[in-house]
């Protein structure tokens, strides 16, 4: 499937999504994955907020970030000083944190006003979907209490912001392997990669209710050693099976050997 073909191939706005965002130097690139972001922002429009599920806020509690204006986080090292010079000083919003916290009742959900931002999961990915970053954006931890199945009821709940005219974006990535990373193959798969990415390709674009099946997929240990990449996934799944919209791929692909690009969009209603 090509980039162009898979993020151009729908109509009307989009308000949810999956970005498969590998490394955090996509946040400088132009690449096939970058260019499919770009063309989901314009499907996006201008929401009156984005609400990201970033895997790298992977913590024990369900919170929202609640300030107003949430700073760019650099969490990583190793790399070159102009991705540590990146900001996406986009503003937050406190009104939207408390309709997100409304929700999710009866769950508890802490309005964080002064400790995250915006880390790489969400900026990476929205320097390319919203390059202005004109737009208020909060993130949604992901809560590390709770299993795939509430990840997935979760998602259920988040589905009324769309009418609210809130974008949900999930950002992980479907395979996250960092200790199988080959450099030798910056845009292939293991075999085990492919198999477990196409297994979640047929949950996700036929029953996303039935994601949480594939905690027992035979490479399931493999291309998730640790959920929280993989669970942001659940938010776009939850959302597709409140609503019943069929959720369709935006973009493919591998990095690396043990990490999946794909990427998904819910389908417009």
């Amino acid at each position: 499937m090509s980039t162009v073909e898979a993020a151009t191939g729908g109509v009307g706005p989009v308000r949810a999504a999956f970005l498969g965002h590998g490394s955090p130097m996509n946040a400088l690139e132009t690449n096939r994955w970058t260019r499919a972001w770009a063309a989901l922002g314009a499907r996006l429009g201008r929401p009156r907020a984005v609400l990201v599920v970033s895997a790298h806020w992977y913590v024990p509690m369900t919170a929202v970030t609640a300030m107003a204006r949430p700073r760019t986080i650099h969490d990583f090292f190793g790399f070159p000083p102009e991705l540590f010079a990146v900001q996406y000083p986009a503003p937050g919003s406190p009104e939207v944190a408390r309709e997100v916290a409304a929700a999710l009742a009866p769950t508890w959900v802490g309005l964080d006003e002064d400790s995250w931002g915006l880390d790489h999961g969400t900026w990476s990915v929205l320097r390319h979907v919203l390059p202005e970053a004109d737009v208020p954006v909060l993130q949604l931890s992901v809560d590390a209490t709770l299993p795939l199945a509430a990840h997935l009821e979760r998602g259920r709940r988040l589905a009324r912001l769309l009418e609210a005219d809130i974008a949900v974006l999930g950002s992980g990535n479907v395979v996250h392997n960092l200790r199988r990373m080959d450099p030798g193959r910056p845009e292939a798969g293991e075999d085990w990669a492919v198999r477990f990415d196409e297994a979640t390709r047929a949950v996700m674009t036929s029953e996303p209710a039935k994601l949480a099946d594939l905690e027992a997929h035979p490479d399931w240990a493999l291309a998730v050693p640790t959920p929280d990449h993989f669970l942001p996934l659940a938010t776009l799944a939850g959302i597709a099976a409140e609503l019943g919209r069929p959720v369709e791929v935006l973009t493919d692909g591998y990095a690396y050997g043990s990490l999946s690009m794909t990427a998904y969009t819910l389908a417009p209603g």
